[in-house]
């Protein structure tokens, strides 16, 4: 009787015996042998589990308590609803990162412009003669001509990124 109505309360209120054992500061072990019957607590742990049931002695000693299904649901239910929010925690801190290196990346590309155009690119008039500074100019020229042409669409595309990813009120 004892050990039914322990393992009746637990599972109503939606507690392992890890849980429970916890709660009522034993082992997990010593809660699955009450449950089964083989041993029973002592006084001063009776009144701990009904404090940790929030049921009262006399209940735990009494006749069967029957689980009901209500509890078992609202316990479920409240289970799921502490997952599902940890995972909107989870999504909301990536759209968030998403969102600042997509900012990050339309800083980087006007920055780049900026500095292209204070120092009059039209592909800096490098002296191409001198054999020590040639190699640089082409790799310099070859930067300029492709960012002149790349960094407009990647701007376009992280500035719609900004706009997908902004925090919606």
């Amino acid at each position: 009787m004892l050990n039914e109505n322990i393992k009746a309360i637990r599972k109503s209120k939606g507690l392992s015996q890890q849980e429970l054992a916890v709660k009522v500061n034993v082992v997990r072990q010593t809660i699955s042998k009450w449950e089964q019957g083989l041993s029973v607590p002592d006084s001063d742990l009776l009144i701990a589990l009904s404090e940790a049931l929030e049921t009262p002695v006399s209940t735990l000693l009494g006749g069967n308590v029957v689980e009901s299904e209500a509890d078992a649901v609202k316990a479920l239910s409240e289970k799921l609803e502490i997952i599902n929010l940890q995972f909107a925690r989870r999504k909301a801190m990536r759209r968030s990162a998403v969102h600042w290196l997509f900012i990050a990346v339309c800083v980087g590309i006007l920055t780049v412009a900026a500095v292209l155009a204070v120092v009059n690119s039209p592909y800096l008039g490098w002296d191409y003669s001198a054999p020590e500074t040639a190699v640089m100019g082409v790799a310099i020229h070859v930067f300029e001509w492709g960012f002149v042409r790349l960094a407009p669409l990647a701007l376009i595309v992280a500035l719609v990124g900004v706009f997908l990813t902004r925090k919606k009120a």
